[in-house]
């Protein structure tokens, strides 16, 4: 590869499946405006669902939004929700039927003023829509549905090129199919957090309004899905009452798969214990620092995770968190979390945590978060685009 080659600004496509505020589609925008803050001409090609015009947030102007809408469709199943999707954002993205597949395509020569140099997938549908891509991997799904099966598996073996945000799912990877993917872990808005947590007027008063409304709370960020061990943190807030009495306060919820039976069960069971979650859903993307830097303790119970970018804003508010003792977890957050195994262990972390201010631990947290920078993650990017070519 030349010098020349090297300093070359590049024309990238991310793809994502949704405008909502998952931490796929954060991962997606916050990369997309690193790599537009490097030189490059960057779009994000997006699904519009259910009548949304744009992004859960506004995205920098620097970087193209290619929104397709994508309207409601009564009566659909996931399955054909899922492969809906597909085929409306494989047939309109316009370089897919223009350009050669494979590695070759950002060879000198080949781009052209509608085509890119980089077409990079950042999830299962968006690989299948163009699926001579490079793929990031945040995490490796279970499914039994023959044909979100047959998608999943298209979406690994397609693409010619892959990235994984850690070594252990890099790791799955490689012994589940075979494939070698290079590791880049994401980056994180720890400013934005770590400002929520200041002592600035507007901070606080932003804190402090909603702890007026919530009191003392632990917060888990996700929604209630089976992937995020909601449950299990229901079975633990039980088992913290008699110790002490903040409320869980569960944000997020946007997500393709139908859970309400796993909802009702969880709530069902929450009433049986006398936990009462409160249920925010989706928080506007300027009132969620201060929603966690506000929480007394974050809860990141869940089973299946690729990196914990939530958990990992937490940290750069200096909240105290603890986590589900998963090897990626380990990984990535090892010295700077609580680890618990069972709901027992998470009633006993959390407890801990509330108990006492870990001031080393929170330090320890502000600073593993502040490392992990979306610029890096950007030139790390581009690193490999070109070793590509």
């Amino acid at each position: 590869m030349t010098s020349a080659s090297r300093s070359r600004l590049l024309r990238i496509a991310l793809l994502t499946y949704s405008t909502k505020a998952r931490g796929g589609v954060v991962a997606t925008l916050c990369l997309a405006e690193a790599l537009a803050r490097a030189g490059h001409r960057v779009d994000v090609w997006t699904l519009a669902r259910g009548g949304d015009a744009g992004f859960f947030r506004p995205v920098d102007p620097a970087v193209r939004v290619r929104a397709v809408p994508f309207p409601d469709r009564a009566g659909e199943t996931v399955g054909e929700r899922v492969l809906r999707s597909i085929d409306v954002l494989g047939a309109a993205f316009p370089a897919y039927a223009g350009t050669a597949p494979g590695p070759g395509l950002g060879s000198e020569g080949h781009a052209s003023a509608e085509g890119y140099d980089v077409v990079h997938a950042q999830d299962c549908i968006s690989a299948n829509a163009v699926p001579d891509c490079v793929r990031t991997v945040h995490h490796l799904d279970s499914f039994t549905t023959p044909e979100l099966v047959a998608c999943h598996e298209r979406a690994l073996r397609r693409p010619y090129a892959h990235v994984c945000v850690s070594a252990a799912v890099a790791a799955e990877l490689a012994e589940g199919w075979g494939i070698t993917a290079t590791v880049i872990p994401n980056g994180v808005e720890a400013g934005r957090f770590a400002a929520a947590a200041g002592e600035d007027p507007t901070a606080r008063a932003a804190r402090a309004a909603w702890r007026d409304r919530l009191g003392r709370y632990v917060l888990a960020v996700g929604g209630i899905e089976p992937r995020k061990g909601t449950r299990d943190l229901v079975e633990a807030m039980a088992l913290l009452r008699p110790v002490a009495t903040p409320a869980l306060v569960i944000a997020g919820g946007e997500t393709l798969f139908d859970y309400r039976a796993y909802r009702a069960e969880v709530l069902a069971r929450a009433a049986e214990l006398g936990v009462e979650p409160v249920l925010l859903g989706s928080v506007p993307h300027a009132d969620l620092p201060p929603l966690v830097a506000a929480a007394d303790a974050f809860a990141f119970p869940s089973v299946k995770e690729g990196f914990g970018l939530a958990a990992m804003e937490a940290l750069a508010a200096g909240v105290p968190v603890v986590t589900r003792d998963l090897p990626v977890l380990r990984e990535v957050f090892a010295g700077a979390v609580r680890f618990a195994a069972t709901p027992a262990d998470l009633a006993a972390e959390l407890g801990a945590a509330l108990a006492a201010p870990d001031r080393a631990g929170r330090a320890a947290g502000a600073m593993l978060a502040a490392r992990h920078s979306w610029d890096q993650a950007a030139a790390a990017h581009v690193n490999l685009y070109l070793g590509l070519m």
